[in-house]
């Protein structure tokens, strides 16, 4: 008892202490009272009157900012119409690749093989779907098309015929299809891999 009574007695001689206490009292006392969140939550009734855009405008303020609400709504402030598309990593073949591609209408997906990497291209439907001019390349494995930068179709290995294995191509040409990897990884999703018949 002695002991507390000491401590106590150095804590309101010194005023030091005093702030101290006072201080963590101030930093402890929203962990034991918390402030309450339902009056920072608004009621259902009152969510539905707010705006899509956020909370209402000033009026000084509304004028100025309703350009920038014409441009649409501002981000996390509305329900997606839906959510995104979600991709299924496949490990394709040859053949399992051939199929994707794009002769099954404009909703078919195009995709597109190069180095093991498959690509879809869905969205490049002009340039790799069947009346494209990388048309050829579409359900392929285009690595020695794209390395040579030739769209002759002997560039495309047989279906039933092992993966390129590309070793004969010049410092050059593998330059050139790690230009075109890099080009498809910017710009289309990596959906698979291409692998050998057996390994999927």
């Amino acid at each position: 008892m002695d002991n507390i009574e000491h401590l106590l007695a150095s804590i309101i001689t010194n005023p030091l202490n005093l702030i101290l206490l006072a201080f963590v009292i101030y930093c402890l006392h929203p962990h034991f009272f918390p402030p309450s969140l339902p009056s920072l939550t608004p009621t259902l009734a009152k969510a539905r009157n707010l705006p899509p855009h956020g909370p209402p405008l000033s009026k000084s303020s509304s004028a100025s900012s309703s350009s920038s609400s014409s441009n649409g709504p501002l981000p996390y402030s509305h329900l997606p119409r839906s959510h995104p598309e979600t991709v299924v990593w496949t490990r394709f073949t040859p053949r399992t690749l051939a199929v994707h591609d794009g002769s099954g209408g404009s909703k078919s997906k195009i995709l597109l093989g190069i180095h093991g990497k498959v690509f879809d291209v869905s969205k490049g439907r002009n340039f790799y779907g069947p009346d494209g001019p990388y048309g050829n390349f579409a359900g392929r494995d285009a690595s020695r098309g794209m390395a040579k930068q030739s769209f002759d179709l002997e560039m495309l290995t047989p279906l039933d015929q092992p993966i390129d294995k590309l070793d004969d191509l010049t410092p050059a040409e593998l330059n050139n299809m790690r230009e075109w990897i890099g080009h498809f990884s910017a710009k289309y999703p990596q959906v698979g891999v291409l692998v050998e018949e057996g390994d999927e």
